[in-house]
């Protein structure tokens, strides 16, 4: 991904910026707790836009044609709970999204992880995990932010990082094209970094179970996509 420091100037091309965005990922500088980050580019048209997914390389590609607008790494779904393949198109979004199965039992100022259908007893009020900017594409299996591991760890779902979350969700809308398969073509054209965050700790139970959460600051910062130039 190119790092945000980088503006395309009014020459800068389709071309040119695929190298550099190869070149910047192989040098590396794209991935690293607290400077991870992620770079997406404003559609011509919405209506253009399609996301395509990597199984293999767990890579998703936002694309306007032959264009990326946005590649971010993701996580799929670990044995046991595969991530569904297929071309499908977004059903629904919510930014306020919450698990209807996994999440935190509270009692009072106590939060405890657990699953929806294990009550610990009388008392106690579930609360969902936060999925924040939930895209569904075929019922209950979606984009929603969460931790990007290096291997397939989701419980089918796939998780986008938290610098792209935001921004993921500015791009698509009811009906974009959803491409999941094993590969891609842009697995050999586009290396994407991965954030090495991923072992961090959940934050504070008092933060997952409020809404708080959903509100904290996220880029959602869309750069003007870069004029192509023509010949004199």
């Amino acid at each position: 991904m190119i790092p945000n420091s980088f503006r395309p100037t009014r020459d800068a091309s389709w071309p040119f910026l695929a190298f550099l965005l190869l070149t910047t990922c192989f040098l590396g500088g794209c991935a690293g707790t607290g400077s991870y980050s992620t770079t997406a580019y404003q559609p011509a048209s919405m209506s253009d836009v399609s996301v395509k997914v990597s199984l293999s390389k767990q890579n998703v590609y936002v694309m306007e044609g032959d264009k990326c607008l946005m590649a971010t790494p993701t996580c799929v779904g670990k044995a046991g709970y595969p991530t569904p393949t297929g071309h499908f198109a977004v059903i629904s979004k919510n930014q306020y999204k919450r698990s209807s199965e996994y999440g935190y039992w509270t009692n009072g100022s106590q939060a405890y992880p657990g699953e929806s259908s294990r009550s610990p007893g009388p008392g106690y009020h579930y609360v969902g995990y936060p999925m924040a900017y939930w895209i569904e594409f075929t019922p209950g299996f979606g984009f929603h932010e969460g931790p990007i591991w290096p291997f397939p760890k989701s419980h089918g779902c796939l998780h986008i990082h938290e610098t792209a979350s935001a921004k993921l969700f500015e791009l698509v809308h009811e009906g974009t094209p959803v491409d999941v398969e094993e590969t891609q073509p842009e697995d050999s054209t586009i290396s994407v970094a991965r954030p090495n965050d991923y072992n961090d700790p959940d934050p504070p139970a008092s933060l997952m179970i409020s809404q708080e959460f959903f509100d904290k600051p996220r880029d959602t910062q869309l750069l003007p996509a870069p004029a192509l130039t023509t010949g004199t």
